[in-house]
């Protein structure tokens, strides 16, 4: 059934995508107009997402990431006391106090959630807003759930029309890795750890739901990107979150115009420097890209780790994030910034990088050579080695935890002031 989803709307994409490439080649007088069209037709929320079943992992823990792309740039992680559980999330820093949604996070149990929108699901109505209650129920959820099978029994005790419209993907502390496809109505399930519905261990998601009746959808080609990059990778058993960083988050591999900006001929000192942004992974819409770890069935749900990229993942770090009410202040709200640091600061740095101001569609074009360059001094480059050692000294610290079957609060907090250097190699290149 999926092949068979795709199939009908790969030609369209590659008809595009050939279109767009020989539009950019040979009508150069009218690409300003072109980007500004495809930039009108795209979805503002377009988010690229798997829930990885301990199948497709190293170590038999299973993984949930999120790349979230919004128009909510400014984020930072919020510590909630919950009805149940307590949690961590990733929130909008403009309106959280106001609406109460969140948009990823974790509890105390180990149950961790996120959506990305569909927009293939519902057919909204004048007057509706796509997937309101999207972020909300999230919020709900991460108070009261610590299964998958409560968030089903969730998702069957809400008010219908619920006025959700998502894909929701799941894991929780005894292994769970879930994808609920939910519309105002109902809701259809892929279960990650069944080898027939997912044969390859892990179900990825964009903008489009495959049980979906109206349309193709969105984000099809970010999500074939997802596929080649992941399927590998599980078939190997060696999805991390590391290299769903360093592969997806930081893509700028395009599938259908077969191109790889970290290669040559773009990172040559004689190329331009600059490119358009469309269909990449991450794009200059992206506030953050999360992925929970989980625990094994035998481990301590305190274990649960939410490595955590604030801003644009390009200029960002990761930081690893566990359920309780200390977290590193780079992380959470400053007011002084209307956002947290490391998000303020990465948007920043993304700002320099779609600098191009001289008309309608001109936002779209980044300065590539800024991120990424065949001297190694762009910004991905200058910040792998920080993201390196945050990932290196946090693993060491799992795996005493993970022997003892607790997290140390203390070396819990020693880590995060050791991890707040991170921000001062990005606090640099922000000022340069």
């Amino acid at each position: 059934m999926h092949a068979l989803f795709l199939s009908g709307i790969e030609n369209f994409f590659i008809f595009a995508g050939c279109a767009y490439c020989i539009f950019f080649l040979y009508m150069k007088n009218f690409v300003f107009l072109l980007v500004g069209l495809w930039g009108l037709i795209l979805p503002a929320l377009a988010c690229t997402s798997a829930v990885v079943s301990g199948r497709a992992t190293p170590d038999g823990r299973p993984l949930l990431w999120k790349h979230r792309d919004t128009d909510f740039l400014k984020n930072h992680v919020e510590f909630v006391r919950g009805e149940k559980y307590d949690f961590i999330a990733v929130v909008n820093s403009e309106d959280f106090h106001r609406k109460r949604e969140a948009w990823i996070g974790t509890n105390s149990a180990g149950f961790a959630l996120m959506n990305t929108q569909s927009y293939n699901l519902v057919e909204v109505k004048d007057g509706e807003e796509r997937g309101e209650a999207n972020g909300r129920a999230i919020y709900r959820a991460l108070e009261i759930c610590a299964t998958v099978d409560d968030f089903r029994h969730y998702l069957d005790t809400l008010a219908k029309p619920s006025r959700i419209e998502a894909n929701f993907g799941v894991i929780d502390a005894q292994g769970g890795a879930m994808m609920f496809e939910v519309d105002y109505y109902t809701y259809k399930i892929y279960d990650a750890n069944d080898p027939e519905m997912a044969p390859a261990g892990y179900v990825a998601r964009t903008n489009f739901s495959v049980s979906g009746q109206y349309g193709p959808g969105a984000g099809v080609v970010r999500y074939k990107e997802a596929v080649r990059v992941l399927d590998p990778l599980a078939a190997s058993h060696s999805i991390t979150p590391r290299r769903i960083f360093n592969d997806l988050a930081r893509s700028f591999h395009n599938c259908v115009l077969g191109i790889d900006l970290r290669r040559p001929p773009f990172t040559e000192a004689g190329a331009s420097g600059w490119f358009v942004d469309q269909d990449f992974i991450s794009r200059s819409s992206t506030s953050c890209s999360v992925v929970v770890q989980g625990v094994k069935p035998d481990e301590s749900a305190s274990l649960t780790t939410m490595w955590t990229v604030l801003g644009y993942p390009p200029t960002g770090v990761a930081v690893p994030l566990w359920v309780d009410e200390t977290l590193p202040p780079m992380v959470c709200m400053d007011n002084s910034l209307g956002t947290s640091p490391l998000s303020y600061e990465s948007l920043q740095l993304k700002d320099k990088v779609f600098s191009l101001k001289v008309g309608m569609g001109s936002e779209r074009y980044m300065h590539w050579a800024l991120l990424y360059n065949e001297k190694g001094d762009g910004y991905m480059q200058r910040l792998a080695p920080v993201e390196e050692e945050n990932f290196r000294l946090a693993e060491s610290l799992l795996e005493q935890w993970r022997r003892k079957n607790k997290v140390d609060r203390e070396e819990m907090k020693a880590l995060y002031r050791r991890l707040g250097k991170s921000m001062d190699l990005v606090n640099k290149l922000t000022r340069l």
